[in-house]
């Protein structure tokens, strides 16, 4: 099982919520957060300057077997990019093992 970590920029969350669930990613946590990154310059919106580097962001936790890492990995890249810096970043770690708590049952069963 892989855990998939997403930080995606927030205008981009429907789409890439929409496309997971047409893949068949059903389960998922998500969090607003805000965070630095490395763009240095600022932009100027209906005359007020804000930085990007600082700008909100939506972390998502998601979950899946194996066999689904690049399926979930590709949907959020092709829903999440708009190509300009600061669409995010993906982060794919290594479940050891899963519990469902209603049933106590546990493995990739229990993400189905």
């Amino acid at each position: 099982m892989k855990k998939i970590e997403a930080i995606i920029r927030k205008s981009k969350f429907s789409d890439v919520k929409k496309s997971l669930h047409d893949v068949g990613v059903n389960f998922f946590s998500y969090w607003d957060v805000t965070g630095l990154g490395n763009e240095k310059e600022g932009h100027v919106y209906r005359g007020v300057s804000y930085s990007t580097s600082d700008i909100q962001r939506r972390y998502l936790s998601i979950v899946v077997n194996d066999d689904f890492e690049d399926i979930t990995v590709n949907t959020i890249i092709k829903a999440g990019a708009t190509g300009d810096v600061g669409d995010g970043k993906i982060f794919v770690s290594k479940i050891e093992e899963v519990y469902r708590i209603r049933t106590g049952e546990k493995g990739g069963q229990t993400l189905k």
